[in-house]
């Protein structure tokens, strides 16, 4: 089975496979090894001491990501954890009824939803994180100090590099686009003629949005200055809206 070869096993199987590929190899290594090695410490981490916390590394993560930034809206915590909003639901249900997370109204935005860590959640946090890191510094072990910040470093550029730049996609005619739900995404129109894009979702078990400021959509003028829940106030520079039927000859042949 692929996940019983060695890493080394691995390499030497997709050198065989791409021997004829015109490639990048350095490049393909390092994000192939950035998913092998993702992998492999999280099944470490939840087979070790999140076993014995009784915890998923996704519940961890949410717990982890409410301990640091305080009470947080729902949105927040899922982008935060790398995770949908429905995945989230169910995290926090079971957080929930262990007595280690808790759910609040938002205070002027019915709408939205608050988490925090209960008493029992922040002595969890408190107790399990020393016992976390001391696996952290396990996985770790091989790597001198400096080769651990060069390679935090390193790690922190491709985030960087697919935050700010990888997210930016030309479309063409009779493209299809999905935006897995709470996707962060701005439509702009590139050319001097009209542009038509149709749309469908769905927003079952209630209506919330989020216009996050963004710099990619900046670059085109197409950023909110401020976060914002209301649509008023983010199109509120763009003038008033105006709502027209469709026009003849609009979409391609």
């Amino acid at each position: 089975m692929p996940g019983e070869r060695s890493i080394t096993q691995a390499e030497k199987l997709a050198e065989a496979k791409l021997g004829g590929f015109p490639i990048r190899r350095e490049q393909m290594a390092v994000v192939a090894n950035i998913y092998r090695a993702a992998s492999a410490v999280r099944q470490h981490l939840e087979n070790s001491v999140l076993r014995g916390a009784d915890l998923t590394w996704t519940a961890f993560v949410v717990l982890w990501v409410v301990w640091v930034w305080g009470e947080s809206e729902t949105r927040h915590v899922a982008e935060e954890a790398g995770i949908s909003k429905g995945t989230l639901t169910g995290v926090v249900r079971t957080l929930e009824s262990r007595g280690l997370l808790a759910r609040a109204g938002h205070p002027s935005d019915g709408r939205l939803v608050l988490l925090s860590l209960t008493d029992e959640g922040e002595e969890l946090m408190r107790r399990l994180f020393p016992a976390f890191n001391e696996e952290e510094a396990f996985v770790a072990s091989r790597l001198s100090d400096e080769e651990c910040r060069g390679i935090a470093q390193g790690l922190r550029q491709v985030v960087l590099q697919v935050e700010e730049e990888g997210e930016e996609r030309r479309l063409t005619a009779w493209d299809f686009v999905h935006c897995p739900p709470w996707t962060k995404h701005v439509f702009v129109g590139a050319g001097d003629g009209p542009c038509v894009i149709v749309m469908a979702g769905s927003r079952s078990g209630g209506f919330e949005v989020l216009f996050p400021v963004n710099e990619v959509a900046a670059k085109h003028d197409a950023s909110v200055l401020e976060e914002t829940s209301s649509s008023d106030e983010a199109f509120a520079s763009w003038g008033t809206e105006e709502r027209l039927g469709y026009g003849e000859g609009w979409l391609p042949s």
